[in-house]
């Protein structure tokens, strides 16, 4: 059953008026397995207006705060999985539910990010985190000119420890600042990263991506909010979710020898809110390999694609709507974005008049 209203209330309203966000909580039983019933939360997808005309179409009309529009990340590889480059507007296909869209935003790259770097600092990370601050601080160092970045700390309370800044020195700071101790409340820190970043884009006047990578060793011990919580929120917000879930030799040896269909929640959770959202899920089993992973993450965010479109279904009827993104002439490519979204629902007072 749901969490209540309120508790939900209370993680939104968390954030303190210098950008911190705390959220006291207390140690609670791991959430039950994650639901495969669809989210029925309604949600405005909102882009404003591009950063130069250089990254629209001359025909294209210019989008402002306000406007719906269904903005895509998209990333393009070929049959080797290597990331393809160059590509143009012409060569995208956009479907929803089955019918072709009119792309009316198209970038290749140039579009800044809005990274956020969520860091699992419980007790179970004391003899790995001067590992994980090393490979964060390489990942941190990764961002170009006009990409922001925002560290959150995940505990029994999550903080907002640096908001999002363009300065590199700063997000580093805050990454080395952490320290291990306490229960895992992995939910909460991302449901409350998303709300951050959900009205970041409403204040910001500016086009830009968002994107969230969270590292994690366990499952989650301490969260009010559920599993079906933050998918209903990713789902809404098109926010590409990066998992990284640490494996340890046990976890791999206890699938190996069980004679049953082996079944991690925390891994299903974590696979299942990457691939819904567009974006890829890791599972290294050393530590020594997070700086790989890192780096092929910061490889896929300065390669994707972002494309727009005005939807044709007049609709608002809060209904989840499916997204592909297909390219024509181009065989052996294939594409990832997000799977779809959540219509915006009618305002029923409005409706009246």
């Amino acid at each position: 059953m749901r969490r209540s209203c309120l508790l939900l209330a209370c993680l939104v309203f968390a954030v303190e008026a210098h950008g911190q966000a705390l959220l006291h909580v207390p140690d609670l039983p791991t959430p039950a397995a994650p639901s495969a019933a669809a989210p029925t939360v309604a949600a405005s997808l909102t882009a404003p207006a591009p950063a130069t005309p250089s990254t629209v179409p001359a025909s294209a009309p210019v989008f402002r705060s306000g406007v719906d529009l269904v903005a895509l990340n998209v990333v393009v590889t070929d049959t080797q999985r290597k990331f393809v480059t160059g590509l143009q507007l012409q060569d995208f296909a956009v479907y929803e539910d089955g019918i072709q869209q009119d792309v009316s935003y198209f970038a290749a790259t140039a579009i800044p990010l809005d990274l956020a770097i969520l860091l699992d600092t419980s007790a179970s990370m004391t003899d790995k985190i001067q590992s994980v601050q090393q490979a964060a601080t390489g990942f941190a160092s990764t961002l170009r000119p006009g990409d922001r970045a925002m560290i959150v700390d995940i505990k029994d309370a999550t903080r907002i420890i640096q908001p999002l800044t363009g300065d590199v020195q700063a997000a580093l700071a805050a990454i080395k600042s952490t320290s291990a101790r306490g229960g895992t409340g992995l939910y909460n820190g991302l449901y409350l990263t998303l709300k951050e970043m959900i009205k970041e884009r409403r204040d910001n006047g500016d086009v830009r991506r968002q994107a969230i990578v969270v590292l994690s060793d366990g499952d989650d011990t301490a969260s009010l909010v559920t599993y079906d919580d933050v998918m209903d929120v990713a789902k809404q917000a098109g926010i590409a979710i990066y998992t990284i879930t640490l494996r340890s030799h046990f976890d791999v040896q206890q699938a190996t020898a069980s004679s049953h269909r082996y079944f991690s929640q925390s891994e299903f959770a974590m696979k299942s809110l990457a691939q819904e959202t567009g974006a890829r899920s890791f599972f290294p089993m050393e530590i020594t390999e997070l700086a790989g992973v890192y780096t092929s993450i910061a490889e896929e965010l300065a390669t994707e694609y972002a494309i727009g479109y005005m939807s044709k279904n007049p609709r608002r009827d809060g209904m989840f709507r499916r997204v592909v993104v297909r390219i024509a002439e181009h065989p052996g490519t294939q594409t990832r974005t997000r799977t779809g979204y959540m219509a915006a629902r009618a305002d029923r007072r409005a409706a009246t008049h």
